[in-house]
């Protein structure tokens, strides 16, 4: 057995001679680029400003999203509409010279690249470049692949999946840069992985590769999944794909095994071709094992970027108390010996910023000292944003019981999709049904980063109830908890390791059906939630900073991409030659 180093891990100590490239269909970069639509982009943008703190040799690719996602206009009814967020990316980032071409259909199809430099605490720049294919010599219809973050249809979608993934692997060698490990952040970028094995087999015939040439490929290339229900990930047709990507490439997948079904199976696709994979949550790994259990699936739970989304009161409070916090999130584990008034006084602050926000948008005036609830996310069905409302009588009930009671709700539903666009309005028509004096409900439209990080620190609890088993992680709880904010939330995702009943929050418990669950949501807030709320202030301020010291110092990407580097990036071989202690990373 080989000794155990006592050297501390440095990421001076990672070859210097190549990068990790990381490809995302969405970033969240900047509040004011709208080149991101949820979860996913706001995780790859987390990740990427701890990589830049901690001086991670590393480089990211997204498309340029031009015309953004979309912004959310709500009427009186609840009825969503969308608008186009165009921007300009010349006024936040460098056009570089390069240029590479893709094929696509029979077209070549030019790609040109846009940097921003992303600078960590450090002073790391990790730089990012959005491929953009509004380029002179493209038809008008190429010009715009780049347009619309996940607009369009499937045939749409595939031709910017090979930009991103064909393109992405081109430009990185046009720019120099030389890359010894590629991360798929979902599988939108999966097709990197033929770029690579085409430029392994020298521009020769793919019919040519062999296990060994697609070992070379596996080598270089590690993947992350999301998605926890096989509907979920991206798929098309031997037709689709074949028209779009080639018959010849169509009939090497096939071959390689990454049609599933009689469909192009991105996710196996990017399994097929990568020696290390791993679901985003400890249970969002068991079930990934089942959905493609030929695989190993390994876990790296999300987290989120610490001052990206703690308040600035939060922030100032353990400055004074925990200096240290910011070179190291481990150090926020000293929060359980934070001064109950300084987090009481500072979550207060917090508190007053949102509602501030909420009187601003809406003319609604909320009680800074009445318990507000907080349920803001992608409103996509099996997140059930109206599961408060299943007896509307008894949560009248709670918030006479608790002196008033506030809940601010916030979410886009996708352009395309009609019964998340059915459960805004109901949650909205809800709203206004049951809103009184003492039970006051309020949505509020275009839920983006700004308004995400105000309502995660500024709410009392924050409320997360999706149908199990389809929360792969969730991440909004956990900028709640980096704001001390506990969670009332169904055991998924995150949760199931995050949860420390009265602790750091509540368990909404499994039941057979809706009905029970909202049972057990009404349960723990009479029970739990409201008497504490209500007549134990101290009991209060200690489940504040027991939830940011257990869950802020875990649930963050501080630690998570300590661990992608570690793990997947670059395994550690530890050995002793002569009495010196070397860290040795292999492929």
């Amino acid at each position: 057995m080989q000794p155990v180093s006592t050297k501390p891990f440095s990421y001076e100590t990672l070859p210097s001679s190549g990068h990790v490239a990381y490809f995302s269909m969405e970033i969240a970069i900047n509040p004011a680029m709208p080149t991101y639509s949820g979860g996913l982009g706001v995780l790859a943008g987390d990740t990427l400003r701890s990589a830049a703190d901690l001086g991670v040799p590393l480089i990211a690719f997204t498309l340029v999203h031009r015309k953004g996602y979309f912004q959310q206009h709500l009427d009186r009814a609840g009825i969503q509409t969308e608008e186009i967020q165009p921007w300009d990316p010349a006024k936040f980032c460098t056009e570089e010279p390069a240029r590479v071409t893709v094929a696509i259909e029979d077209r070549v199809v030019n790609v040109r690249t846009w940097r921003y430099d992303l600078q960590g605490s450090s002073g790391h720049i990790v730089p990012i470049y959005l491929l953009d294919t509004d380029i002179e010599g493209n038809s008008g219809w190429d010009r715009g692949l780049t347009d619309h973050l996940y607009g369009g249809d499937t045939n749409y979608r595939l031709q910017q999946e090979i930009v991103l993934g064909m393109g992405g692997v081109r430009m990185a060698a046009a720019l120099g840069h030389r890359v010894n490990v590629f991360h798929m952040n979902e599988g939108h970028a999966a097709l990197l992985t033929l770029a690579l094995l085409e430029r392994q087999m020298g521009g020769g015939p793919l019919g040519a590769a062999t296990e060994t040439d697609i070992e070379q490929v596996r080598k270089m290339c590690v993947f992350t999944t999301h998605t926890p229900v096989p509907a979920g990930h991206d798929r098309f047709s031997v037709e689709q794909t074949a028209r779009i990507l080639g018959g010849d490439r169509t009939a090497r997948l096939e071959k390689f095994g990454c049609f599933r079904d009689g469909l192009l199976n991105m996710t196996l696709l990017a399994l097929r071709f990568s020696r290390f994979a791993n679901g985003v949550a400890l249970q969002h790994a068991k079930v990934s094992r089942q959905m493609f259990p030929e695989y190993n699936i390994s876990n790296i739970t999300n987290g989120v970027h610490a001052t990206t989304w703690m308040s600035e009161p939060i922030q100032k409070m353990l400055d004074e108390q925990i200096p240290t916090w910011r070179l190291d999130n481990l150090y926020l584990r000293n929060a359980i010996d934070l001064p109950e008034q300084a987090i009481l006084a500072a979550h207060a602050r917090s508190k007053e910023a949102l509602l501030a926000e909420v009187g601003s948008r809406t003319g609604l005036v909320f009680n800074p000292r009445v318990l507000t609830l907080g349920f803001a996310r992608r409103a996509a069905t099996y997140k059930r944003a109206d599961l408060m409302f299943t007896e509307p009588e008894r949560l009248q009930k709670i918030a006479e019981a608790a002196g008033g009671l506030q809940i601010v709700y916030a979410g886009k539903a996708h352009p395309q999709d009609e019964p998340g666009k059915a459960l805004v309005q109901k949650v909205i028509e809800d709203a206004a049904r049951y809103s009184n004096d003492m039970l006051r409900v309020v949505y509020l439209e275009d839920y983006a980063w700004d308004l995400g990080a105000l309502l995660t620190a500024g709410v009392d609890v924050w409320v997360n109830n999706p149908r199990r088993p389809y929360e792969a992680s969730g991440t909004s709880g956990m900028k709640a908890a980096m704001n001390g904010v506990p969670s009332l939330s169904i055991l998924d995702g995150w949760w199931i390791e995050g949860c420390i009943e009265g602790v750091t929050g509540w368990a909404i418990e499994d039941g057979a059906n809706d009905e029970e669950e909202a049972n057990s949501l009404y349960k723990k807030l009479e029970s739990a939630v409201v008497p504490t709320y209500l007549d134990a202030p101290e009991r209060w301020a200690r489940l504040m900073r027991n939830t940011l010291a257990f869950n802020g110092s875990f649930f963050n990407t501080n630690r998570m991409v300590k661990q992608y580097t570690r793990n997947a990036y670059y395994p550690m071989r530890l050995t002793v030659q002569t009495n010196v202690e070397e860290e040795i990373f292999a492929d």
